[in-house]
């Protein structure tokens, strides 16, 4: 019975994975392919990477210097709020933190809206990849604060910063060598989401978006909008090794900073 039981979870999980992994490998294969309604028969190809790369290689450089510009604003504003909701007391800090919340509620395209109407009439910075960013942020910051902020509270900071203090350590000196480095696994694992948000964001970008900055996805959904199919579905295959080799580093490293702390 037992036996039996683990074949059939082992058939349900193979065919929920295959489900999910055929239309990837299919959109692959199709930029691939010389042409994908005749399928492999017509050969195999790198034409349509090729042109790929040369229509659309600007909007893959911002998807990455927005997505690491993203990351660096997160930590940078994340951790010290994290850590400000730790310490604090009263009531408002807990309604902050379920307000954190909000930006992923409200549909991007609202999100996104609000920022025109607040900052639209700025030509300069509307025209700017840093208005995107600004949108990016907004919707990736919870998702550095709340696995920071869990990560402190299982960590006992209260206990090891009064044994910092104790031996005549500042705030600064505690918050950098005892707080940063107790939250480093809340960091990466924050981190592997605003990466991969940041990357694959479509609404608020399709909305704050100019000609001349033109993200990933925007340009992956023009490409399939008004091309062939076959270099929509090369413009896949690039985002696929853009993005997964960039995860599979934040995850070693996490798991690398998991081991160095292990005694």
């Amino acid at each position: 019975m037992k036996r039996m039981r683990f074949y059939l979870q082992l058939s349900f999980t193979l065919v929920v994975c295959l489900f999910m992994i055929v239309p990837v490998i299919m959109s692959v294969m199709a930029g691939l392919t010389t042409n994908y309604f005749v399928g492999l028969e017509s050969g195999l190809t790198l034409r349509w990477v090729k042109e790929v790369w040369a229509l659309y290689a600007d909007t893959i450089w911002l998807s990455i210097r927005l997505a690491l510009t993203c990351l660096f604003l997160t930590v940078l504003l994340g951790v010290p709020a994290a850590y400000g909701l730790l310490r604090s007391k009263r009531r408002w800090a807990n309604a902050i933190e379920e307000a954190l919340l909000l930006p992923v509620a409200i549909p991007g395209l609202a999100t996104a809206l609000a920022l025109l109407l607040a900052y639209g009439h700025m030509r300069g910075f509307r025209e700017s990849w840093l208005f995107i960013l600004i949108g990016h942020v907004l919707f990736t910051l919870p998702f550095m604060i709340r696995p920071v902020l869990a990560v402190m509270r299982g960590a006992r900071l209260a206990e090891l910063e009064e044994a910092a203090a104790s031996l005549g350590a500042g705030f600064r000196q505690r918050f950098l060598g005892v707080v940063v480095p107790n939250c480093v696994g809340g960091i990466l694992a924050g981190a592997l989401m605003v990466v991969t948000l940041s990357i694959g964001e479509f609404n608020i970008t399709w909305m704050l978006h100019t000609p001349l900055n033109k993200t990933l996805p925007v340009g992956l959904a023009d490409s399939y909008a008004s091309m062939r199919l076959e270099i929509g579905s090369a413009y896949t295959l690039i985002f696929l090794a853009m993005t997964l080799p960039l995860l599979v580093v934040i995850q070693w490293a996490g798991r690398f900073a998991n081991r160095s702390r292990t005694p």
